[in-house]
């Protein structure tokens, strides 16, 4: 077993840092303790509060030079600097997941975290109940990225404004809008016009709706899954599907799978498509052969 060469002398621990050839772990707890070292140490931008001694994570200048080179470092701050605002500040600009290791307090402070979600669509998961509310933070966060929509306030998932720009940054993001809102045809088409799959979103009654279902199957041939089950045996939008993918056959009635017609067609853009036709077009060689053409 290999054991690591621990550096116990300071002036080699310098030496090395400069030579970007040193990292915390290689160091003695003593000098995992010295100020200087420390600072050369974050000021290189290494995590290095992870290994500093209690004292050195709570000291103001070191925290600050840490978070300002990465900001997830203030995970392993004191909690006292975890509270100090502008220690916070500096850390969710660099990195707006930071804001997870702030204070509770600074998690309710509006500037902080709109400087968060700014940055990390995602930090909006850590702003208080609060923030989470706030429409102006929302909306920056599912600007920039619409998946951040699960983290809103359920008032603001039901906030039109808001889900179409969560949807237009990312359809997928139907799954966290409202339950009126997914019953919301406009709403629904803005979301499967870009993405045909995200009918799987919808309620129920427009997975029935064959105008939207269709806009679907032309964007995502597998979007025919989530059509109604009358839909999923009407000829003519499984015939786009599987024209579109062969291997939507799959969700198609069980009628149709045995329609030779839809087989044919499901082939000719994909041979494994038989897999799904009935059990007797499975057996007819014209198609055997057709699949393996």
């Amino acid at each position: 077993m290999t054991t690591k060469n621990i550096i116990t002398d300071k002036i080699q621990a310098l030496k090395a840092l400069r030579n970007d050839n040193c990292y915390p772990e290689n160091l003695s707890t003593e000098l995992l303790a010295d100020r200087e070292i420390i600072l050369a140490i974050v000021e290189a931008g290494y995590s290095a509060l992870e290994y500093a001694s209690e004292e050195l994570k709570a000291d103001r200048e070191i925290v600050l030079a840490a978070v300002t080179a990465c900001g997830m470092h203030i995970e392993y701050a004191s909690a006292e600097l975890r509270a100090d605002r502008e220690i916070v500040l500096a850390a969710v600009k660099q990195d707006g997941r930071s804001l997870q290791y702030a204070s509770d307090e600074l998690r309710a402070d509006r500037e902080i975290v709109l400087a968060a979600v700014k940055n990390r669509s995602y930090a909006l998961k850590f702003a208080s109940a609060e923030l989470r509310a706030d429409r102006e933070i929302a909306l920056a966060a599912v600007t920039q990225n619409g998946y951040a929509l699960k983290y809103a306030s359920e008032e603001l998932r039901a906030d039109r404004e808001i889900v179409l720009a969560a949807l237009k940054e990312v359809s997928e993001a139907l799954e966290f809008a409202s339950e009126e809102l997914r019953a919301d045809r406009e709403i629904v088409i803005a979301a499967v016009k870009n993405y045909g799959k995200a009918l799987e979103y919808a309620i129920d009654e427009l997975c029935n709706d064959r105008e939207l279902a269709l806009i679907a199957v032309k964007e995502n041939a597998r979007a025919l899954e989530f059509a109604s089950e009358e839909l999923r045996n009407d000829r003519e939008l499984v015939l786009i599907a599987v024209k579109e993918n062969g291997l939507a056959l799959q969700y198609a009635s069980e009628e149709l799978k045995a329609d030779r017609e839809i087989v044919i067609e499901a082939l000719k853009d994909v041979g494994d498509a038989l897999e799904y036709a009935s059990d007797q077009l499975k057996s007819d060689q014209e198609l055997i052969d057709l699949a393996n053409f």
